[in-house]
């Protein structure tokens, strides 16, 4: 049994059809351990509350059993996981594999007070254990590529996929059948859903 957190964006009050979800119960199906938690005010979320959510989830996942254990971060949550190793929050021995889709630039989440404060950290630090970054190359949240806003900075290894948008349900990701292979297998590559 693998172990897996999923983690919502800014606005995301889990629904039914957005690929989280979708994910959380393919996995939950096939016995895996999942933990998809409703983050507090998603609509006007507070970086420091949210990260207390984070480090209690991630207590979940380290006294699960598990033999695996795997963190997926969308948008918001993305930029969550980069402010938590920023802190020192996060050590590299907590998740064995981490994803981080579809971050927001800095320069779009200033735009909005609601999410002003997870405006990213400096890349002045490095991400423990194995990250990977994976956003549509059109993403209108990140408009300078996620590789340039993140990849390259945070030396990251990157996945861009033509015309994905966000990567939610705007974007027509209810299913994604790429991120669940990637969650059973780390080494897959993570492609568009099938149209």
């Amino acid at each position: 049994m693998n172990s897996y957190l999923i983690l919502h964006g800014w606005q995301n009050h889990r629904p039914k059809d957005h690929w989280q979800h979708w994910l959380a119960d393919r996995l939950g199906d096939l016995g895996h351990h999942v933990v998809y938690p409703q983050l507090p005010d998603p609509d006007a979320p507070d970086l420091d509350v949210w990260l207390g959510e984070l480090a209690r989830c991630l207590d979940e996942l380290n006294n699960s059993g598990a033999t695996e254990r795997v963190v997926l971060g969308h948008s918001a949550s993305a930029l969550l996981w980069l402010h938590a190793v920023a802190r020192g929050q996060v050590r590299g021995d907590e998740a064995d594999r981490v994803l981080l889709v579809g971050p927001p630039s800095r320069a779009v989440v200033a735009q909005y007070p609601e999410v002003a404060g997870f405006a990213p950290p400096a890349a002045d630090f490095t991400l423990p254990g194995d990250v990977r970054l994976v956003a549509g190359d059109d993403d209108p949240h990140c408009p300078e590529n996620a590789r340039v806003a993140y990849g390259d900075p945070f030396a990251l290894p990157t996945e861009l996929i033509p015309g994905a948008g966000h990567l939610d349900l705007v974007a027509g990701y209810g299913s994604w059948p790429a991120v669940l292979d990637w969650c059973l297998d780390g080494s897959t590559r993570l492609v568009a859903r099938p149209a």
